[in-house]
């Protein structure tokens, strides 16, 4: 088990409280404050090289048009912007709970956005909810591309990156994703299982996922075991867990556990095991990560590693309202573990 822990790891340096203009985009541009407004917002009535070189200074400086017009313009909205990679993932839904509950009841409401793992479309979104004057953003991860970084570092109210541990922006409440590889590779291990494979999907967008196989790894490594590594191209569901176990048995047939990416992947192995007629954890061992219910009713149930979402959206909450009631936050970076629940599957 990870123990939940606060530490005084200060975030990342955020730039001054100073908000670009668009007179500074227009400077840096080479155009007009009135040529930079229409490149922006009627976007047809210049042409191709100043549309580009005005957009090239808007994500140079972080720029974020204010979308409130008249006296409002410089007041904070009673809305709190929320950005997840999934809206069909149980565990996003669980953060958002969290989240939302707290801020209702202080008067809060969310602005909801789905990224569907694309940095690209998450730098579009927080674009756009900033636009709105909302009073703080939570969002997923510590990883975004170097425009959305650019944007995030020039805004001057509260950033809460939650699901992941590390040196964030500002506020940072989350697991350590590496470690809760190490601890599940370690029980395989203390179980005596020798020839494990891990078995993830778009890695590269789920990074997460990868930080957990580096931990894994890392563990496998230390015993002299070899450590092999199946990447599927669809992300976690029944079917998807299903197709990694026929891998698996394709190109690894001596394997004896399997240690997937999320529930979703390894309930969906573990029915599939079935329909095979393989005993599970007999003739194959199978683990997964989430603690989602649905691991828990299946027969046998899923060996895990479960993280407390909903009480995670809500620690974040009670930062940021913490935060935006002017009351100090001495602790920037809070870790709130995870816990492995050993069912009957490995």
């Amino acid at each position: 088990m990870s123990n939940p822990e606060s530490t005084p790891s200060g975030p990342r340096r955020r730039r001054g409280s100073e908000k670009p203009t668009l007179k500074q985009v227009a400077e840096a541009a080479g155009v007009s404050p009135i040529t930079a407004s229409r490149a922006l917002n009627t976007p047809d009535r210049v042409n191709d090289d100043t549309r580009s070189r005005v957009l090239d200074a808007v994500e140079r400086l972080g720029y974020v048009p204010n979308l409130i017009a008249g006296s409002l313009a410089s007041a904070n909205s009673r809305f709190i912007a929320v950005i997840v990679p999934s809206l069909a993932n149980a565990v996003f839904i669980e953060v958002i709970k969290g989240l939302q509950d707290t801020f209702e009841a202080n008067g809060y409401q969310i602005l909801l956005g789905n990224t569907d793992y694309d940095l690209q479309r998450e730098y579009q979104l927080v674009r756009t909810f900033l636009g709105w004057s909302c009073s703080a953003l939570v969002i997923a991860g510590l990883r975004h591309d170097s425009a959305c970084l650019s944007l995030l570092e020039n805004w001057n109210k509260p950033v809460m990156e939650v699901m992941e541990l590390g040196n964030g922006l500002d506020l940072n409440v989350g697991l350590d994703h590496y470690e809760a590889g190490r601890c599940m590779a370690r029980h395989l291990l203390g179980r005596h299982y020798r020839s494990i494979v891990y078995v993830g999907a778009c890695m590269e967008r789920d990074y997460r996922a990868g930080m957990r196989f580096e931990g894994h790894k890392q563990v496998l490594t230390e015993t002299g075991l070899d450590a092999p590594l199946i990447e599927l191209d669809q992300m976690g569901s029944l079917e998807a867990g299903a197709a990694g176990l026929e891998a698996v048995l394709d190109q690894y047939p001596r394997t004896d556990a399997i240690h997937f990416a999320n529930d979703d992947l390894a309930t969906g192995a573990l029915l599939h095991a079935q329909r095979l007629g393989l005993g599970v954890p007999q003739d194959i061992a199978i683990a997964g990560f989430n603690g989602l219910p649905l691991g828990q009713h299946v027969t046998p149930r899923l060996t895990t590693i479960q993280s407390p979402r909903e009480a995670m959206g809500r620690l974040a909450a009670e930062q940021i309202l913490q935060r935006l009631g002017q009351d100090p936050v001495p602790q920037h970076q809070h870790n709130v573990g995870f816990k492995l629940i050993v069912g009957d599957s490995t």
